[in-house]
């Protein structure tokens, strides 16, 4: 029997309105990111690339190569059709350096547009502006010069107080890098001074971070962390000295192609141009006199939808919007994070803005542990700290998280590896602290608000008082108690219960 009679007509996918995404058509590859959740930090719920190359030869010949547009034109359809599938609600298409200055970028420009796409072509001045507003939107608090390297070009950005100043675009990308370096020994260097010297550049950067952008770069870190064993496979603010990045160029030019492709998370596509990123990363830092570097996981595309944020939108501390998120999708009561912490402000009042955000941010998240084995609870709450899409946060934040969460979930006070690794004792002792603190509080409310807005914990020189409605007393159960007993005790206090 022919079936084909039967077949349903397959139903127009309905647009999801928070559901974005962007394609990027950079120099080097082509990407598709989707993105939905929060606005100040959506969640990326699809990320792909496909490495084109369409600057690979841009310099010599001026076009790009049949070869790489079609790689190019494959990709676009592709997540085209992954777009709508995916019921995408807002798509923007943008293009760099490669379609930018290509005499045939209207080739790909045109064969984007019968595909639905409509290309934005962004001048150097828009995508350097980009890539600041993604690294402030990942780091608010950066103060420094940004470098985004590229397939085809490098923008530097000055960001200070939360905003983009000045930006310059170079003709750097790290596909053009081999035919400079081809000039000579020194070629690269006296390129790099001219061109900065020349733009008014020379020394703009000393004393302060430079903050890394781009896959290139990105995978020079990726490399240092594998040689320095770093515990956690998290780049983002990573950093590296000035000096450690002679180091890495000297041991790329004698390290096997071979082995810089089996380092875990580093893009075998990158590892032929990683010797010419760090020689130009080593310059670049030397004409500005740059302190040091940090990486950023945020660039160009998060600098785009940054861009559309509202000022108070953008003004969100985006740890906390991405905890809460992530709390309210997969906790049990969606509130419960800010009213948990707000219940144990009062033992720790006086703590630092940047310690008071962190156990703000492991409130947000306690309750995602609920969804694990109960034999691995703490484990779940040490992974969701250390391993969770976070910005605006270092190592030693995302270990005292993973302290109190572990802590919080039933870990004790145990220390779990890495932590050690990657904060000090008196940071993760506070974290214990915030852990045992949060615990009673989840047992106490079960994990529902009213309780919580019904009682008080209060704090003096000898005693640790929880203090309940009359209604509640039947509240305090054996396991509160318990808990109750353990977190004065680890304050050196007396527990109390005020009815």
């Amino acid at each position: 029997m022919n079936t084909l009679m039967f077949r349903k007509a397959r139903a127009k996918p309905q647009p999801i309105e928070d559901r974005t995404a962007i394609i990027d058509i950079g120099s080097n590859s082509v990407r598709l990111v989707v993105y939905q959740g929060s606005a100040r930090l959506p969640a990326t719920l699809f990320n792909e690339k496909v490495m084109a190359g369409l600057g690979r030869g841009l310099a010599e010949t001026g076009a790009i190569e049949a070869s790489s547009l079609a790689t190019a034109r494959a990709a676009l359809a592709r997540f085209a059709t992954l777009a709508r599938e995916m019921q995408v609600g807002e798509l923007r298409t943008v293009a760099t350096a490669a379609v930018r200055d290509a005499s045939n970028g209207r080739e790909l420009t045109d064969a984007a547009r019968s595909l639905g796409l409509q290309v934005e072509i962004l001048s150097g001045e828009e995508e350097a502006t980009a890539s600041g507003l993604g690294v402030l939107s990942g780091i608010p608090e950066a103060d420094g010069i940004v470098g985004d390297l590229g397939g085809g070009s490098l923008e530097l950005v000055r960001v200070v107080a939360g905003t983009v100043t000045d930006r310059v675009s170079f003709p750097l990308g790290v596909l053009r890098l081999a035919a400079i370096r081809a000039g000579g020994k020194g070629a690269l260097e006296r390129k790099v001074t001219k061109l900065l010297d020349e733009a008014g550049w020379k020394g703009r950067g000393k004393g302060l971070p430079f903050y890394l952008v781009g896959g290139s770069w990105r995978s020079l870190a990726r490399l240092d962390m594998h040689l320095k064993h770093y515990p956690l496979p998290i780049a983002h603010q990573y950093p590296i000295a000035v000096p450690r990045i002679a180091e890495l160029a000297s041991s790329i030019a004698v390290m096997p192609k071979s082995d810089l492709k089996a380092i875990p998370n580093l893009s075998s596509a990158r590892a032929g141009s990683l010797e010419d990123a760090a020689v130009l990363l080593g310059h670049v830092l030397k004409q500005l006199g740059s302190s040091g570097t940090i990486v950023s996981a945020y660039g160009l595309r998060e600098g785009l939808l940054y861009q559309r944020l509202t000022p108070e939108v953008r003004q969100e501390d985006p740890l906390i919007a991405a905890t809460r998120d992530e709390g309210e999708r997969l906790g049990r009561f969606p509130e419960h994070g800010d009213l948990l912490d707000a219940w144990i402000a009062p033992l720790f009042a006086g703590e630092p803005p940047e310690l008071a955000r962190l156990r703000h941010a492991a409130c947000q998240l306690v309750d995602v542990g609920w969804h694990a084995n109960p034999e691995f609870r703490a484990e779940r709450g040490l992974d969701a700290a250390l391993h969770g899409n976070w910005v605006a946060i270092d190592s030693n934040g995302r270990a005292a998280m993973g302290q109190a969460l572990y802590t919080a979930l039933g870990g004790g006070l145990d220390t779990p590896a890495p932590l050690h690794q990657l904060a000090d004792d008196d940071t993760l002792w506070r974290a214990k602290l915030w852990g045992l603190a949060i615990r009673l509080g989840q047992r106490l409310s079960g994990g529902v608000a009213a309780p919580i807005k019904r009682s008080e914990l209060h704090i003096d020189e000898e005693s640790l008082a929880l203090v309940l409605d009359p209604a509640d007393e039947a509240l305090y159960g054996e396991a509160v108690e318990k808990r109750h007993k353990a977190l004065a005790a680890a304050f050196a206090r007396q527990p109390v219960l005020e009815v």
